[in-house]
């Protein structure tokens, strides 16, 4: 007569496995898995099959969790587009994976422009909700950051718009709820991926930005290029 104890570990198997798929963080979902891989090795042990129990634990577990890793480490990330003129000292702000003090910095020593680093850290907070990671990647001016939102090598690109000359040439309609219409300048974010629009405009608290959703399939074309505040067009 089989021992209890093999029922209760191969009862086991499917409860993990439902508990598995119903996970929202990724992270649980990945030592879930791992937890899926052990008791099914066990399993097998259990059973006499302690070749097929070596490749679950090598195989089908190990490696498995380690690509798992992989992937959910390199697509929950949110890729924001800025200018590198933004970012004065961007090296030594790279090396810390925090921009925001190099902002800080940059906002006190031109304290006219509107702020990146109050939207910055809302996106952070809001990211961390969804299990995204922020990434800052710097472009040298204008045209590149507007290409790579069109070459879909970011998700969004941020930058200051100044208010006239951007609602008067991009066609856009401000968001009276995000940005004050009484000044000159406000900072503009460009989103190209709906879900993410979405999330945003519903949980983004700061005020200090103007989001427009860019569709790509229908219009390749992100609005007109236009030249940072204080610099003249050509």
């Amino acid at each position: 007569m089989t021992d209890s104890y093999v029922y209760v570990l191969t009862a086991l198997l499917p409860l993990t496995a439902s508990i598995l798929v119903t996970q929202a963080n990724p992270y649980h979902a990945l030592v879930l898995r791992g937890i899926l891989g052990a008791v099914a090795a066990l399993v097998y042990t259990v059973l006499g099959a302690a070749d097929v129990a070596l490749t679950e634990a090598l195989v089908g577990t190990m490696l498995a969790i380690t690509l798992y890793a992989v992937a959910v480490r390199s697509s929950l990330v949110m890729r924001l587009g800025v200018l590198k003129e933004a970012i004065p000292d961007w090296k030594a702000a790279s090396k810390s994976d925090d921009a925001l003090v190099a902002l800080q910095q940059a906002d006190q020593a031109n304290s006219e422009q509107p702020s990146f680093a109050p939207l910055l850290s809302d996106l952070r907070t809001v990211c961390g909700k969804h299990h995204l990671r922020l990434e800052l990647v710097p472009y040298p001016d204008s045209q590149a950051l507007q290409q790579a939102l069109v070459d879909k090598e970011i998700h969004a690109a941020l930058r200051i718009e100044h208010k006239d000359r951007y609602f008067s040439e991009a066609g856009f309609e401000p968001n009276s709820e995000r940005i004050n219409l009484h000044d000159e300048s406000f900072c503009s974010l460009r989103i190209r991926i709906r879900r993410l629009y979405d999330i945003l405009q519903a949980e983004l608290t700061s005020p200090a930005a103007n989001l427009t959703y860019v569709d790509l399939a229908t219009s390749p074309e992100v609005g007109p290029v236009l030249a940072p505040v204080g610099e003249q067009q050509p």
